[in-house]
């Protein structure tokens, strides 16, 4: 589904060193200085799902395909980016192309990585990024404000489309997001053009020191407590561990390290999970001898669109789907075990496919 996630953050947070963690297809150079990634680096980060792999273990299939979301690992913000300081515009552009934002914050202190913004301040550091996002966001708003005011003097059917961009103006003159607003859903066509970052859902990693992994520690909570209004979740994580996990290939020595560090699994993989239910994203399994895979969808999807993802055809000739629950499928063991206990269910074209369901498609071609 071409799903984009934009790992942002000022200079030296470990914007990096997250990305280096959870791709799997490319490593950005993390580096002690400004700018080190100039342009964005972009890896496909596979969605861990143990249900996937139970899956696997019931239908043996000759090959397992997890579904994934992309990580694009943008360079760092300083403070006037929104109006081109640093590499302000190529940042915020990059931004506007990704669906979530992962927002990393330094909630470490250590004197060898710099810092120009003074004393370690959770807070302060999002504000920062906040003030640009909004900045650029009420520049969209006001150009297209102009235009729209001139239009709505003589078509009556502007004067809604006025009302909402007002509505955001005086929102983000206040220093607010535009996510925080809860526009109504008729309310939205009115800014889908502009592509506003700060609409842009945000998930938090607070990078933690080694000692705060498990525990999170002052600056983490000083920043769970800035954010609990914001619906956002804050994910408390120590990015230097998490990269050295990523980088062993022998799953013995993982464990090993793991177990070192008292981890059940990579704070990575809630990381991703996290960013994954942050774009109201559900999960549909197709399980066979030749591959058991997982498929991404928005919730609320009906089954021809389900199918679409498989490819465009399973939509245009939809005509039923076979579905099983995916508690039923592993209670029983197999497809033809759950078809014979009558769980296997035959849906039609108004189906709102489930998280978990299992299924198979019947289509004309």
């Amino acid at each position: 589904m071409g799903l984009k996630a934009g790992i942002v953050g000022l200079p030296n947070v470990g914007k990096s060193t997250l990305f280096n963690a959870v791709s799997s297809s490319a490593k950005a150079q993390a580096s002690n200085y400004r700018f080190c990634t100039i342009e964005p680096n972009v890896g496909l980060v596979d969605v861990p799902d143990q249900r996937l792999n139970k899956l696997a273990e019931l239908v043996i299939p000759q090959r397992i395909v997890p579904t994934q979301i992309e990580i694009v690992d943008i360079a760092g913000l300083v403070r006037g980016a929104s109006k081109g300081e640093g590499l302000g515009n190529k940042f915020l552009g990059n931004i506007r192309e990704v669906d979530a934002i992962i927002h990393v914050i330094r909630c470490f202190e250590d004197e060898n990585v710099l810092r120009e913004e003074g004393a370690i301040n959770p807070v302060s550091d999002k504000e920062i990024i906040d003030t640009e996002l909004q900045l650029k966001d009420l520049e969209s708003v006001e150009k297209k404000l102009g235009r729209v005011e001139k239009l709505a003097r003589t078509d009556p059917k502007m004067k809604s489309e006025l009302e909402v961009l007002l509505k955001c103006k005086q929102h983000l003159e206040q220093g607010k997001n535009i996510r925080e607003l809860d526009l109504a859903k008729e309310e939205r066509p009115a800014i889908y053009d502009l592509f506003l970052l700060t609409e842009k859902p945000v998930l938090y990693v607070a990078n933690v020191d080694e000692p705060s992994m498990h525990t999170g520690n002052k600056f983490s909570a000083t920043l769970k407590d800035a954010v609990k209004n914001e619906k956002a979740e804050v994910i408390v994580m120590n990015n230097s561990i998490e990269a050295q996990i990523a980088e062993m290939e022998d799953p013995a020595d993982r464990e090993l390290f793991m177990a070192e560090y008292k981890m059940e699994e990579p704070a990575l993989n809630r990381l991703i999970r996290s960013t994954y239910k942050l774009l109201d994203l559900y999960t549909y399994f197709t399980a066979g001898v030749q591959e058991v895979r997982a498929w991404t969808i928005h919730e609320g999807w009906k089954a021809p669109q389900a199918a679409g993802v498989i490819h465009t055809d399973f939509e245009k000739g939809f005509i039923k789907a076979e579905v099983i629950a995916y508690n039923d499928f592993v209670q029983y063991g197999s497809e033809a075990a759950a078809r014979d206990a009558g769980r296997l269910r035959i849906e039609g074209k108004e189906y709102v496919v489930k998280d978990g369901d299992v299924m198979h498609f019947r289509f004309n071609v």
